[in-house]
């Protein structure tokens, strides 16, 4: 076996170990990942993590699973970046995948089956604020972003509809291009020179889909479409996906009761791997009808429509990012862009809240949770667990 086909099976295990331990958030996962990427193995240099990071935080998609991609893709280019991507979405999507199955199965045969999930679901609303407060506290800077949080905050909750949100962001990127002059400005060494072949790509499956379920209405087309469509929009990470999930599924087309998404999103909090994970959860619901094999087609395409459009994304910008971050519109639209999700972030928390029966026991969860992962060093799982535990026994004792 040659050399660098060992390196390549090292790298491959190296995301497998990451699958199945990376707990505990961003926070955690760069620190696994400077530890073991660049520290013990040499993959990528700390520089390139760090610049690689930066670039995966301003595109749509999960950040996680970009960045992974994008240092497989300097490792050992696109094929060595797709398997990297398999290897780290799998745990989670199986995980997520078969914890809907199991909500299903337990509902079916008590209709109290999810009292065990009574404390985890008002907890997730505190895991919501607390992501709420930290992209807050990094993303927005200037007046002008927290009046843009505030109106996108304002219109997410009266108008909840998934067509929406997109609006929302492209206005909040123009909004803030416009004051492009404020960014300083850097020489370009050479003219900016793009491959389309991935942007291509990206959107024409974008409009294959859209096209296919206009046409078939098959339920495993609209499917993929609506998450397709969703991990195209959705910048800043798992946590502003939540609202879109939450909209289109919930609210919008019924899929989900607002109960059994909080007690998806708790879990998903619990488990190692990409928060995006949600989806395979949020996708194996929607196919219930279909029995074993729908949760199971239902968590995959889910997964692959959430996953894919980020790394055509990732793949398509890192070829000529090094140019394009010089542009200062480019930069400057990233304000407005984040400022919006941070506002829709916002009402998310109080649109999951709003099913609740608003008791001071649920508020006592919420601020909870809150406050240990604000001011306590206890990991997520933990918190789940707990919140878990609390369940059980509040069932055997009352």
């Amino acid at each position: 076996m040659s050399i660098k086909r060992v390196r390549y099976y090292l790298f491959l295990k190296d995301i497998l170990a990451l699958s199945l331990t990376a707990f505990g958030g961003p926070q955690a996962f760069l620190a696994m990942l400077l530890e073991r990427m660049v520290k013990v193995r040499n993959y990528i240099t700390e520089d390139e993590l760090w610049e690689l990071n930066a670039l995966c935080n301003m595109l749509p998609g999960p950040s996680s699973t970009q960045l992974i991609s994008a240092i497989g893709f300097r490792v050992g280019g696109p094929n060595l970046a797709y398997l990297a991507l398999l290897v780290w979405i799998i745990p989670a999507t199986l995980i997520m995948t078969a914890a809907a199955a199991l909500i299903f199965f337990l509902q079916e045969t008590s209709p109290d089956a999810l009292n065990f999930a009574k404390f985890i679901q008002p907890m997730a609303i505190g895991f919501i604020i607390f992501a709420a407060q930290k992209t807050i506290s990094k993303m927005v800077q200037t007046t002008e972003a927290m009046v843009l949080v505030l109106i996108s905050t304002f219109v997410a909750f009266f108008y909840s509809s998934p067509f929406v949100f997109p609006v929302l962001l492209v206005i909040g990127g123009l909004s803030t291009s416009i004051k492009y002059k404020k960014q300083p400005k850097l020489e370009q060494d050479e003219p900016l020179r793009i491959q389309w072949a991935n942007f291509y790509l990206w959107g024409g499956v974008l409009v294959i889909a859209a096209v296919l379920g206009a046409l078939t209405r098959y339920q495993p087309v609209l499917l993929f479409e609506n998450f397709y469509r969703n991990g195209s929009l959705i910048f800043g990470g798992g946590q502003v996906l939540v609202p879109y999930l939450y909209a289109e599924f919930v609210d919008f087309k019924n899929f989900l009761s607002s109960e059994e998404f909080l007690t998806g999103y708790a879990i998903s909090q619990g488990i190692p791997g990409p928060t995006f994970s949600i989806s395979s959860f949020v996708g194996a619901l929607s196919m219930r009808e279909y029995g074993l094999i729908g949760f199971l087609t239902g968590g995959l395409i889910a997964a692959a429509g959430i996953f894919l459009p980020g790394i055509f994304m990732i793949f398509f910008v890192i070829r000529f990012w090094d140019q394009l971050k010089k542009y200062r519109p480019v930069r400057a639209a990233l304000e407005g862009i984040n400022a919006v999700s941070c506002g829709m972030l916002i009402a998310a928390a109080y649109l999951l809240f709003e099913p609740l029966e608003a008791n001071f026991l649920n508020i006592l969860m919420i601020l909870g949770a809150y406050s240990l992962l604000q001011f306590t060093k206890i990991s997520s799982p933990w918190i789940i667990l707990g919140g878990i535990l609390l369940g059980i026994l509040n069932n055997w004792l009352f």
